[in-house]
């Protein structure tokens, strides 16, 4: 057993397996299904053995009751699947919930084109698939066919205006409010903020939790301190050097995604800062490049499995439900960044 192998978080996936053998995920893919014709050795096989027996990780389907006569399927609906890493995580999150149940998961890639989305719509009401998840990449309202209330129906990541239907989205606000608040708590007082593009409504959210922290501190917003940035690591190096160049110095910058905080590092860093030291660093959505900047980034987790996972127990749960708004818990990931070592 690997000595060095950490303790098992609470939801073991195969990318806490693959940082824990520290192979790719795609290998402990193959070998936990059986690959004997890829090249990978007997030392990497045994190291992606012991993570899983050491962190208890339990393969999609495990414990899943025996197969009845037909195939239940779900239908899933994604506008963009290419364009962020958040869409995988969130499929996987229903697949792995569906397939306890013994039902699999049929996902359609729409781009948006409505009459695409019904025609695929129809074709499921043929098929009588168990229910439809109407997702979007982008938290946002959406107005999905007409085609969709014909289906028992959940929107994932979006929601409807009518409400004509249950929906789970991410809790951006009390997200950003809580990352500050930890700031707070380290002992920052001139907090700065980053925020992405202003049209999108994940950025508005995270920038009114941390106004919502600093009020409830009695720290004053300062205007100096809020910097326009665009979701990328170029408007976070940019925006990082607007921060140093004004007329207050921040004790921490907070920026609004992780992409944006790796281009506040390069900043930081190209003005002989130090991040955890002279100047620190929150992120926010946890991507995978968070716990690999030097000092690991601390960030914000934005729950997609978990949403996958709650869209896949709602259709598969008897009845109807209220056409609510779930609003997903976003847990603060402490890392090295946030405070001074």
């Amino acid at each position: 057993m690997n000595k060095d192998l950490k303790p098992a978080p609470a939801r073991v996936t195969m990318k806490d397996i693959a940082l824990a053998a520290g192979v790719s995920q795609s290998t402990v893919s193959f070998v936990l299904n059986g690959h004997a014709d890829m090249r990978i050795s007997e030392e990497t096989r045994k190291r992606v053995m012991d993570a899983v027996a050491h962190l208890g990780y339990r393969p999609r389907g495990a414990g899943r009751p025996p197969k009845d006569a037909g195939v239940r399927v779900i239908g899933l609906m994604f506008d963009e699947v290419a364009t962020s890493p958040f869409a995988a995580i969130s499929i996987e999150g229903v697949q792995e919930e569906a397939w306890k149940q013994n039902v699999i998961v049929e996902t359609v890639m729409t781009g948006g084109d409505k009459d695409y989305e019904t025609a695929v719509l129809r074709k499921w009401a043929a098929d009588r698939v168990e229910g439809v998840v109407y997702g979007s990449i982008l938290t946002r309202r959406v107005s999905p066919p007409d085609a969709l209330a014909k289906h028992k129906a959940v929107l994932l990541n979006c929601y409807d205006p009518e409400s004509r239907f249950p929906s789970v989205v991410p809790a951006e606000r009390r997200g950003g409010e809580a990352a500050a608040r930890m700031l707070i708590e380290a002992g920052h007082r001139r907090i700065a903020f980053i925020t992405g593009e202003n049209w999108m409504e994940a950025s508005d959210q995270r920038l009114e939790g941390y106004e919502r922290a600093l009020r409830a501190a009695d720290i004053p917003i300062d205007p100096n301190l809020i910097v326009q940035g665009n979701f990328l690591p170029s408007g976070g190096r940019t925006a990082t050097l607007r921060l140093l160049d004004g007329p207050v110095r921040p004790d921490v910058i907070f920026c609004a995604n992780d992409l944006m905080a790796v281009g506040c590092y390069e900043a930081l860093k190209e003005r002989g800062e130090t991040v955890g030291g002279s100047i620190c660093v929150m992120g926010y959505d946890d991507q995978e490049i968070a716990q690999h900047l030097s000092p690991a980034l601390s960030t914000v987790l934005l729950p997609h499995r978990e949403m996958g996972n709650w869209c896949a127990q709602a259709i598969l749960t008897e009845g109807q439900h209220q056409a609510t708004q779930e609003r997903m818990e976003c847990p603060v990931i402490a890392r090295q960044s946030h405070s001074r070592t």
